[in-house]
């Protein structure tokens, strides 16, 4: 069970591009306490964005969940801290 309404993803990993099934999302950075500002990213029509803080490319792939991303590590669930 995921804890957030809108799916939040972290780059930890410090990987180039995080491939998501979401186009609006968060982008938290890494993990707290290495977080950068929560900054609410929506792709649009468009199927990349990169996050202004951290400059993780996130790439939209429709094969995925809207909670899910590829590495999957990268996805901010309960288990990890927010």
């Amino acid at each position: 069970m995921v804890d957030h309404v809108v799916p939040h993803f972290h780059n930890d990993l410090g990987v180039a591009v995080i491939e998501i099934g979401a186009k609006r999302f968060m982008c938290v950075g890494a993990l707290p306490p290495f977080d950068h500002p929560h900054v609410f990213l929506d792709m649009g029509d468009d199927n990349e964005i990169v996050c202004p803080y951290c400059s993780t490319v996130y790439r939209y792939n429709p094969s995925l969940g809207p909670f899910e991303a590829r590495p999957p590590e990268c996805a901010l669930s309960e288990g990890t801290a927010a």
